[in-house]
């Protein structure tokens, strides 16, 4: 364990000297701002319509301006919003080494390989989680300024833990992208791959077949196709669950087994 402590030391010592997390957080904000912005918009239709067809469209998006709907979206934000922006964490943590050809030194240090791997995890994994308790912060706080109407604790509550579980579910589909940027030796191949299961996770989900697609299950947990979409089978958790695991094993294999030469 301390030759994991000291590779999650030097992971978090290049978080803290890196402005690639609060650029980050700064694009996670946009989710919940834009929420609240909907949720301004449907309370006050009469002044919408001098905007034209905004409140239309926020109707579509929403379906009403209480704090059970502003809840689901904000989940959605974390689930769908934050599938892109902790791929881009997990892209930067894994193939920032291989992009600025310093990987030979990382890969030269007495520390197991293992241990290099899943300190990288455990930050992407405290970063991402970071980023939903902000998103949920914030949402709390939008929604307590705009005076959301059935504001009770159980509803509080509920969303805010919806919110938790779309987190947990996305951190723990990464270890692919952690992969992909291991393996790409860089940032592109991994990015292009969440781009792919994102497309592929709406796809699944519009045709009713989601919960077998573990990339689509936090999205319809936080309510994207409805309430009724949103009870998951455990067959949905335990997909989640097998990518987490394999992926986490896959990278490690690969950083053990690998040719590194860069």
């Amino acid at each position: 364990m301390s030759r994991l402590g000291a590779a999650l030391g030097c992971e978090v010592v290049k978080v803290r000297r890196s402005r690639v997390p609060p650029l980050t957080a700064l694009g996670f904000s946009l989710g919940p701002l834009a929420a609240g912005l909907f949720m301004v918009i449907m309370k006050d239709p009469a002044r919408a319509r001098e905007w034209g067809l905004i409140s239309t469209k926020a109707q579509v998006f929403a379906g009403a301006a209480d704090w059970p709907t502003f809840l689901s979206v904000v989940g959605q934000t974390v689930a769908i919003g934050g599938w892109l922006l902790f791929a881009l964490l997990t892209a930067w943590v894994f193939g920032r080494e291989f992009a600025d050809r310093t990987a030979r030194t990382v890969l030269a240090v007495p520390t197991p390989r293992w241990a290099t791997v899943l300190a990288k995890l455990l930050v992407v994994a405290a970063m991402s989680a970071l980023l939903a308790v902000w998103a949920a912060l914030l949402g709390l706080g939008i929604g307590a300024v705009i005076g959301l109407p059935g504001g009770s604790a159980a509803v509080l509550l509920d969303g805010v833990a919806k919110v938790a579980m779309a987190a947990t579910l996305t951190i723990a589909l990464l270890p692919p992208i952690a992969l992909a940027a291991s393996a790409g030796r860089g940032y592109m191949a991994p990015l292009g791959l969440a781009l792919l299961l994102l497309f592929l996770a709406q796809v699944v989900a519009a045709t009713g077949w989601g919960e077998w697609f573990p990339w689509a299950v936090p999205a319809l947990l936080a309510g994207l196709a409805g309430p009724d979409a949103a009870a998951l089978g455990p067959w949905s958790f335990a997909l989640v669950a097998a990518v987490a695991v394999a992926g986490t094993a896959a990278t490690v294999a690969w950083w053990r087994l690998a040719d590194h030469v860069t």
